[in-house]
Protein backbone atom coordinates (compact mmCIF):
# COMPACT_ATOMS: atom_id res chain seq x y z
CA UNK A 1 0.00 0.00 0.00
CA UNK A 2 2.75 2.26 0.72
CA UNK A 3 4.41 1.70 -3.08
CA UNK A 4 1.08 2.93 -4.30
CA UNK A 5 0.41 5.87 -2.14
CA UNK A 6 4.87 7.02 -2.88
CA UNK A 7 3.61 6.51 -6.40
CA UNK A 8 0.21 8.67 -6.88
CA UNK A 9 2.22 11.02 -4.55
CA UNK A 10 5.07 11.42 -7.02
CA UNK A 11 2.53 11.55 -9.88
CA UNK A 12 0.42 14.52 -8.46
CA UNK A 13 4.18 16.19 -7.76
CA UNK A 14 4.92 16.22 -11.50
CA UNK A 15 1.48 16.88 -12.49
CA UNK A 16 2.18 20.63 -10.39
CA UNK A 17 5.79 20.70 -12.21
CA UNK A 18 4.26 20.72 -15.53
CA UNK A 19 1.19 22.94 -14.41
CA UNK A 20 4.34 25.17 -12.80
CA UNK A 21 5.78 25.03 -16.74
CA UNK A 22 3.13 25.80 -18.29
CA UNK A 23 1.68 29.01 -16.20
CA UNK A 24 5.43 30.44 -14.92
CA UNK A 25 7.51 29.06 -18.58
CA UNK A 26 4.84 28.52 -21.58
CA UNK A 27 1.92 31.12 -20.67
CA UNK A 28 1.76 32.94 -23.53
CA UNK A 29 2.22 29.88 -26.24
CA UNK A 30 -0.75 28.80 -28.65
CA UNK A 31 -0.88 25.35 -26.88
CA UNK A 32 -0.98 26.48 -23.21
CA UNK A 33 -3.43 29.14 -24.42
CA UNK A 34 -5.65 27.16 -25.94
CA UNK A 35 -5.75 24.41 -22.72
CA UNK A 36 -6.79 28.05 -20.37
CA UNK A 37 -8.55 29.18 -22.84
CA UNK A 38 -6.88 32.47 -23.40
CA UNK A 39 -6.93 34.67 -25.93
CA UNK A 40 -3.52 35.75 -26.99
CA UNK A 41 -4.64 39.23 -25.23
CA UNK A 42 -6.04 37.49 -21.99
CA UNK A 43 -2.43 35.83 -21.78
CA UNK A 44 -0.59 39.10 -22.13
CA UNK A 45 -2.77 40.64 -19.45
CA UNK A 46 -2.53 37.37 -16.47
CA UNK A 47 1.30 36.53 -17.67
CA UNK A 48 2.15 38.11 -14.29
CA UNK A 49 -0.38 36.62 -12.05
CA UNK A 50 -0.08 33.05 -13.50
CA UNK A 51 3.63 33.24 -13.50
CA UNK A 52 3.28 34.38 -9.38
CA UNK A 53 0.52 30.80 -9.64
CA UNK A 54 3.05 28.76 -11.26
CA UNK A 55 5.25 29.18 -8.34
CA UNK A 56 2.85 27.72 -5.77
CA UNK A 57 2.35 24.84 -7.94
CA UNK A 58 6.00 24.20 -8.15
CA UNK A 59 6.30 24.81 -4.36
CA UNK A 60 3.81 22.13 -3.73
CA UNK A 61 5.56 19.73 -6.13
CA UNK A 62 8.90 20.40 -4.19
CA UNK A 63 6.99 19.91 -0.42
CA UNK A 64 5.89 16.61 -1.80
CA UNK A 65 9.34 15.39 -3.09
CA UNK A 66 10.60 16.46 0.19
CA UNK A 67 8.19 14.43 1.93
CA UNK A 68 8.67 11.40 0.36
CA UNK A 69 12.28 11.87 0.24
CA UNK A 70 11.90 11.87 4.03
CA UNK A 71 10.03 8.77 3.85
CA UNK A 72 12.76 6.98 1.71
CA UNK A 73 15.91 8.77 4.38
CA UNK A 74 13.77 6.48 7.17
CA UNK A 75 11.59 9.14 8.70
CA UNK A 76 8.02 7.90 7.71
CA UNK A 77 6.25 9.79 9.99
CA UNK A 78 7.16 13.00 9.09
CA UNK A 79 7.56 12.87 5.24
CA UNK A 80 3.94 11.42 5.03
CA UNK A 81 2.76 14.48 7.28
CA UNK A 82 4.53 16.66 4.66
CA UNK A 83 3.01 14.49 1.57
CA UNK A 84 -0.73 14.75 2.79
CA UNK A 85 -0.95 18.47 3.53
CA UNK A 86 0.66 18.90 0.16
CA UNK A 87 -2.02 16.69 -1.14
CA UNK A 88 -4.66 18.26 0.76
CA UNK A 89 -3.63 21.07 -0.31
CA UNK A 90 -3.55 20.15 -4.08
CA UNK A 91 -7.26 18.64 -3.74
CA UNK A 92 -8.86 21.89 -2.25
CA UNK A 93 -7.06 23.42 -4.83
CA UNK A 94 -8.43 21.41 -7.59
CA UNK A 95 -12.09 21.73 -5.73
CA UNK A 96 -11.64 25.55 -5.77
CA UNK A 97 -10.93 25.50 -9.42
CA UNK A 98 -13.84 23.23 -10.66
CA UNK A 99 -16.26 25.30 -8.30
CA UNK A 100 -15.59 28.54 -10.09
CA UNK A 101 -14.73 27.47 -13.41
CA UNK A 102 -17.43 24.68 -14.41
CA UNK A 103 -15.45 24.88 -18.01
CA UNK A 104 -12.31 23.84 -16.16
CA UNK A 105 -13.47 20.80 -14.51
CA UNK A 106 -10.85 18.73 -16.78
CA UNK A 107 -8.15 20.38 -15.61
CA UNK A 108 -9.25 20.08 -11.70
CA UNK A 109 -9.79 16.50 -11.88
CA UNK A 110 -6.35 16.24 -13.45
CA UNK A 111 -4.68 18.26 -10.88
CA UNK A 112 -6.33 16.67 -7.74
CA UNK A 113 -7.08 13.13 -8.79
CA UNK A 114 -3.62 11.74 -7.82
CA UNK A 115 -3.25 13.55 -4.35
CA UNK A 116 -7.11 12.83 -3.61
CA UNK A 117 -5.80 8.99 -4.16
CA UNK A 118 -3.13 9.44 -2.02
CA UNK A 119 -5.13 10.93 0.75
CA UNK A 120 -7.92 8.06 0.34
CA UNK A 121 -5.33 5.27 0.55
CA UNK A 122 -4.29 7.03 3.61
CA UNK A 123 -6.82 6.89 5.72
CA UNK A 124 -7.40 3.51 4.53
CA UNK A 125 -4.14 2.64 5.22
CA UNK A 126 -4.31 4.29 8.49
CA UNK A 127 -7.29 2.15 9.66
CA UNK A 128 -5.69 -1.18 9.33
Amino acid sequence: MLAVMFLVALLAGLVHVLIFCMESLWWTSPKVRARFRQTPEQAEATRLFAFNQGFYNLFLAVGTFAGLALVLMGHPGSGLTLVSWNCLFMLGAAIVLAASAPQMRRGAFIQGAAPFLFLLLGVVHASR
